[in-house]
C-alpha cells in the first residue's frame, strides 16, 4: 500500500492590506468597471437631461456591488479549475489565502447590499429585477456551462449584455425598444472578445478541463468563423440606433470602428497566433467605450 505524507503549514495571519487586496481581486474590479461604464451610458441614453443624480448613484453603486458579488461566487464555484491554470492559480481561493465560508459570506453581503440599493430606486423595481436575472444567469447558468459545453461563451454573453438595460431601467423605470441595440452591440461584441482570450490561453483551459471552443478547435477555423460572424453582427447592431434617432455622424463613426475591428479579425484568420488574438482583445477593450460614448455624444449634441 502506498503511503502519503501530508504536511500542514500554519499560515501567518494576513495583514489588512493583503486581505483587502484579496477581496478586491475576488470582486474583479476591471470587469466591474466595464459593467459600470455600460450601465452609466445606458442610463445617460435613457434619462437625458432629466436623469436624477440620486437615481444614477444608486443604480451604479448597486450594479457595481452585484457585479462584484457575481464575480465572487463565480470564483468560488471555479476554485478547483482556477488552481489548474497558470493565469488564475494565484487567485485568493485556489492559493488558499481565503476560505470558502468567508467568500460565501462576503459574496452574499455584497450582493444583497447591491440588490437593496436597486430595490429602493424611486423609478421602480425594473432595474433590480434585471440585475437579479443577470446575477442568476452568470452564476448558475454561465459558470457551470463552462464545464459542460463550449457554447458557454454564448450563454455568458446574455448576462454580460444586460448592464446597459439595467442603467436604462434605473433611469426610467422601464425599458424601450431603443434600448435593445445596446444589448445587441454588447452581446455580439463579447464573442470575439472572449474567443480571443480563449485562444490565447487555450492550453490553460485544456489543463483545467474547461470546455472553451478553442480547446476543441486546434486549427482555429471555428474560432475565426464565430469571430467574423459576430463582428459583422456587432457592426450591424451598432448602426441600428439610427432607426431611433441617432445621427449619420455617429453611424459613419461606428461603421469605421467596426471595420477597423474586422480587419484585425481578418488578420487573425491569416495568422492564428497569440499576438493576433491579443490584438483583437485590445481592440475590443477600446472599441466598446468609444462607440457607446460616440452614441451618447450624438444624443446630447
Amino acid at each position: 500500500m502506498n503511503s502519503q505524507v501530508v504536511t500542514t503549514v500554519q499560515a501567518a495571519p494576513l495583514s489588512f492590506s493583503t486581505r483587502f487586496a484579496d477581496y478586491m481581486q475576488l470582486s474583479r474590479p476591471r470587469i466591474a468597471f466595464m459593467v459600470l461604464v455600460t450601465t452609466f451610458l445606458g442610463a445617460l441614453l435613457a434619462g437625458g437631461s432629466q436623469l436624477d443624480a440620486t437615481v444614477l448613484i444608486l443604480t451604479l453603486f448597486g450594479t457595481a456591488l452585484v457585479a462584484a458579488g457575481s464575480s465572487i461566487f463565480n470564483q468560488l464555484l471555479e476554485r478547483r479549475y482556477d488552481a489548474r491554470m497558470a493565469r488564475t492559480e494565484n487567485r485568493p481561493l485556489p492559493a488558499g489565502r481565503i476560505g470558502s465560508v468567508e467568500v460565501i459570506i462576503l459574496g452574499t453581503l455584497v450582493t444583497m447590499l447591491g440588490m437593496v440599493c436597486l430595490a429602493v430606486l424611486p423609478t421602480g423595481p425594473a432595474a433590480a429585477i434585471i440585475t437579479g436575472v443577470t446575477f442568476l444567469l452568470y452564476v448558475f447558468a454561465y459558470t457551470p456551462a463552462k464545464r459542460r459545453t463550449w457554447w458557454n461563451t454564448f450563454i455568458g454573453a446574455v448576462p454580460g449584455a444586460l448592464p446597459p438595460l439595467i442603467g436604462w431601467a434605473g433611469a426610467t423605470g422601464t425599458l424601450h425598444w431603443a434600448s435593445l441595440p445596446l444589448f445587441a452591440v454588447l452581446y455580439f461584441w463579447q464573442i470575439p472578445h472572449f474567443l480571443a482570450i480563449a485562444w490565447m490561453y487555450r492550453d490553460d483551459y485544456r489543463r483545467a478541463g474547461l470546455h472553451m471552443l478553442s480547446v476543441f478547435d486546434p486549427t482555429g477555423r471555428r474560432t475565426l468563423l464565430h469571430m467574423a460572424i459576430h463582428t459583422l453582427l456587432m457592426i450591424a447592431a451598432s448602426l441600428t440606433p439610427v432607426a431611433f434617432g441617432a445621427g449619420w455622424g455617429y453611424a459613419v463613426g461606428a461603421a469605421l470602428c467596426g471595420l477597423a475591428f474586422l480587419c484585425l479579425v481578418i488578420r487573425f484568420g491569416r495568422n492564428r497566433s497569440f499576438d493576433a488574438a491579443r490584438s483583437i482583445l485590445r481592440a475590443s477593450i477600446v472599441y466598446l467605450p468609444v462607440v457607446l460614448c460616440w452614441l451618447v455624444i450624438d444624443r446630447y449634441c
